[in-house]
């Protein structure tokens, strides 16, 4: 990790760059060109347990043909929001490395989670792409400029192999049966407003949750790293949340 000089000492940039890809749904993808010039292109993309991030991407586009070329790539990830309508006040990172296909059915998945059926269409020329990221640089305010290793921003899965294996029951079981607990953790602990949230997913730091056009992240209070210890948390979110909804309204 190499900080900026001005950079605060109390200011945590693991946390920042991860909350921007736990939080933003779009992002900025460069690719190369066959004559080496820089191509630009706006994408959607989630992220995986380790946030590494997955696109879903056209064989027929561009950015693919690219990438068939040359893999090396960079994504711009800005969070959602700003301050004061300035658009260069919010956080933001950047990413580097390379991007190629996965047939892993969890990009597919995670990736459907957060966008759904029309943003992950079912046609052939479509494929799942995953970033092996090299390298990334936060941005995320004056004197907050620090550029991260992969190992850095990378969220370790090395003890937590239950939690990930269980991971699409854990997200099936609270989307299906607790839809009422999710929306009291978007509202009660969150502060969202009300909306059709869901789990879009689960990793030893916390779960994400989405609804249409949004996404939010809840940490943790201590790191899970199996499907007995996340369900604890989620027990006492639950629990928590409507303590807070009681107390609110007496």
């Amino acid at each position: 990790m190499s900080a900026h000089p001005t950079a605060e000492p109390s200011f945590d940039p693991v946390t920042a760059a991860r909350a921007v890809l736990h939080e933003a749904r779009t992002a900025s993808l460069a690719t190369l060109t066959s004559d080496g010039h820089p191509f630009a292109s706006l994408v959607t993309f989630a992220t995986m347990p380790d946030l590494a991030p997955v696109l879903w991407l056209s064989d027929l586009a561009v950015h693919s043909r690219n990438l068939a070329r040359d893999n090396r790539a960079s994504l711009l990830v800005v969070a959602p929001g700003g301050e004061g309508g300035d658009p260069l006040a919010g956080a933001r990172v950047t990413l580097s490395g390379t991007l190629a296909r996965t047939d892993d059915p969890a990009a597919a998945r995670r990736f459907g989670a957060v966008h759904g059926s029309a943003g992950r269409p079912d046609f052939a020329d479509f494929h799942a792409y995953r970033m092996d990221v090299a390298s990334a640089h936060l941005v995320a305010g004056f004197g907050r400029i620090v550029t991260l290793s992969a190992d850095d921003l990378r969220i370790d899965l090395g003890d937590a192999e239950g939690l990930i294996s269980g991971e699409a029951m854990i997200v099936d079981h609270m989307n299906e049966d607790h839809a009422d607990a999710i929306a009291l953790y978007a509202t009660g602990l969150l502060g969202l407003p009300p909306d059709e949230w869901r789990l879009s997913g689960c990793d030893p730091d916390g779960v994400d949750l989405v609804a249409p056009g949004a996404k939010a992240r809840l940490p943790f209070p201590s790191r899970a790293t199996s499907v007995a210890e996340a369900g604890g948390h989620l027990k006492h979110w639950a629990k928590l949340a409507r303590e807070r909804m009681t107390a609110t309204k007496n």
